[in-house]
């Protein structure tokens, strides 16, 4: 009877040492905490452990593994599986997707930047680019364009940017110095600090990390209609991590990118969006619109100029600087919303 009792005990360790060793978990990097820009993520973890009952989990950190700011790098040494990251924190580390950053590319919903992003993704020269960092695109964060929370006089002209300290990454940022702001890039973490310390003046970023961060907190106005653009913050994983995966797992894992970013479209215009404009009200900061001559004049002056710079310091990187441009305004206008 003891036998029968110490084989028993036996296998259940050994049920549960194998079931132990097939469980599969990525670690996933990214920062600030729970807001409508990781939604998606999240609902990723969720539907890879239902489709593989467990087997596969996404362990998301917030800030735990690595710097925003040094995401990739963490993902070419494996230091984890899978990481956030916004091309303009490091645009010499993945140039061919600024060609996204780029000011007033015409992009007008969340729905459609999706759609453009994901298309660039498969380009091979994005591909080769990201492959150097051992980094495989999976999807983006589709964010829409930026609008500044600021502190001091309101700009209520273009004209009285000139000379303000903004924080304002990649195209963003060069095309407020068309205008004559003082661009800085920090990561979003830095921000409020700034801001409080007067650093810098002026934040530009979407509505829900103005929140997250807490730029309203301490900002005065608010620019309703200046659109410059936005910021292309793909998620990647580890290609050798990718790999590895048995084929049910990455059925779970790529299978469920869609539903995953269906999801963070819809959280993002029903949940964030209706939280804002109270969220403005509440903390008493001013809305400052412009004429539509002022945005027309804005445009001309950055977006040709911007572009044409892209191009031109791509290009002698040896990248199909225009092949990438043009892919990408063929790509805005074909899903332009009817």
């Amino acid at each position: 009877m003891r036998k029968l009792v110490v084989r028993s005990a036996l296998a259940g360790l050994a049920a549960v040492v194998a079931t132990s060793a097939m469980a599969t978990e990525w670690n996933v990097s990214v920062w600030g905490k729970r807001r409508a820009f990781t939604e998606h993520i999240e609902k990723l973890a969720e539907l890879v452990s239902k489709k593989t009952n467990g087997e596969f989990t996404l362990n998301i950190s917030y800030g735990g593994l690595s710097k925003n700011t040094e995401n990739l790098d963490g993902i070419s040494i494996g230091a984890f599986e899978m990481a956030q990251f916004c091309a303009g924190y490091h645009r010499d580390k993945n140039p061919t997707i600024t060609v996204l950053e780029l000011p007033f590319l015409g992009v007008s919903t969340l729905e459609q930047e999706r759609e453009v992003s994901q298309a660039l993704y498969k380009q091979p020269a994005v591909v080769k680019d990201l492959a150097r960092w051992n980094a495989t695109l999976l999807m983006p964060s589709p964010l829409p364009q930026y609008n500044f929370v600021g502190v001091g006089p309101a700009p209520t002209k273009l004209a009285d940017f000139k000379g303000m300290a903004v924080r304002a990454t990649g195209g963003i940022g060069q095309a407020m110095e068309k205008i004559g702001a003082v661009p800085t890039s920090m990561s979003a973490t830095e921000v409020r600090q700034a801001l409080d310390s007067g650093v810098v003046k002026a934040v530009a970023f979407a509505p829900h990390a103005h929140m997250a961060f807490g730029t309203i907190e301490t900002g005065k106005w608010w620019t309703t209609n200046l659109n410059p653009g936005t910021v292309n913050c793909p998620v990647v994983v580890n290609t050798d991590a990718l790999n590895a995966l048995t084929d049910t797992e990455r059925e779970a894992l790529l299978g469920s990118v869609d539903e995953a970013l269906d999801y963070y479209i819809d959280y993002y215009n029903n949940n964030t969006m209706k939280k804002w404009g109270p969220a403005l009200d509440a903390h008493g900061i001013e809305r400052i619109t412009y004429s539509p001559e002022a945005i027309a004049a804005f445009k001309k002056e950055a977006a040709g100029p911007v572009a044409a710079a892209w191009i031109k310091e791509m290009s002698a990187r040896g990248l199909p600087a225009q092949k990438l441009y043009d892919f990408v305004e063929a790509e805005i206008a074909k899903t332009a919303p009817n």
